[in-house]
């Protein structure tokens, strides 16, 4: 009997994205089932009856995915479906809350591409984070500490909530991620003094760093932006920019459409993944940085 390929697609939100829908139906998924306003102690249950419905080989045809715009939950999400299965009663499941998982991956390895380029490595680099509150930046953060990175998330709150971040991140991956205040811009000037790299995840259409400011951060060597609503965030860097030079500074500049592209391909290689792989995967993050990199090259 061939098993028809069943993704059920877990969100704590009132929605699942449509541009998730479009991606696992393009990857190959043949039915795409949405559970929406999923509370964590839902999980567990919800999973346990999509394994056992199908038997042991009909179970290696199902799949859940975790969306939401949360990335802590989202791991917490994925932590409760491991932990639901049971063998050999167990699907592949893969995180990727708002994209931003995939994102992330996307350009932390565009950067590292950019890096080659002026002869070096993310290991030991200054790196800053504005949107460091966000999905995006969390798990931009914890990729950049990752590799040794000296990663630092900036809040435009205060450092209150990128504090609670970066705490959070030490304990769940023992990432060392440091926080800054990103509230004015004499506290934006401050953190970038030191600068080597700029990744920002802000909300769509806000600007975040001008051109004066670049130019006084003198170590800076690339700076990306996911932003593709305009304004860009960064000012200088334009959404089709890969490796480019931003005027007035000696740094490269990697813009979001760049990134996106990467982003596209990583989700899409993630999902057919799930759908080839004969043993169950779990994924979230640093499998998504894995592809990234060999995608990128």
């Amino acid at each position: 009997m061939d098993y028809r390929h069943i993704l059920h697609m877990l969100s704590p939100l009132g929605h699942v994205s449509p541009f998730d829908v479009n991606m696992a139906v393009d990857a190959g998924f043949d039915v795409v089932v949405p559970y929406t306003r999923v509370e964590l102690k839902e999980v567990g249950p919800l999973i346990q009856d999509a394994i056992f419905s199908r038997g042991p080989k009909g179970v290696k045809a199902t799949g859940a995915f975790i969306g939401g715009k949360n990335a802590e939950l989202a791991l917490d999400m994925l932590d409760c479906a491991r932990k639901a299965m049971v063998p050999p009663f167990e699907i592949s499941v893969f995180a990727d809350p708002a994209g931003s998982f995939t994102t992330a991956a996307a350009m932390v390895a565009k950067v590292e591409k950019a890096l080659r380029q002026k002869q070096g490595d993310l290991a030991g680099r200054k790196v800053v984070i504005f949107g460091g509150t966000g999905v995006v930046g969390f798990a931009s953060g914890v990729i950049t500490a990752l590799q040794k990175a000296d990663a630092v998330l900036v809040g435009y709150d205060g450092v209150e909530r990128v504090k609670q971040l970066a705490e959070s991140a030490k304990k769940r991956f023992g990432a060392e991620i440091g926080y800054a205040d990103g509230s004015s811009e004499a506290a934006i000037g401050k953190v970038l003094a030191d600068a080597e790299i700029v990744l920002s995840a802000p909300k769509a259409g806000v600007r975040v760093v001008t051109k004066a400011q670049l130019a006084k951060a003198p170590k800076l060597l690339v700076a990306a932006d996911v932003n593709a609503v305009p304004p860009s965030s960064i000012e200088g860097v334009e959404v089709q920019d890969d490796g480019k030079a931003i005027p007035g500074t000696q740094a490269l500049g990697i813009g979001a459409l760049a990134i996106g592209n990467v982003k596209y391909k990583v989700q899409s290689g993630l999902l057919k993944r799930m759908i080839e792989t004969p043993k169950p995967i779990y994924l979230d993050f640093r499998d998504a940085f894995e592809l990234a990199r060999q995608i990128v090259g």
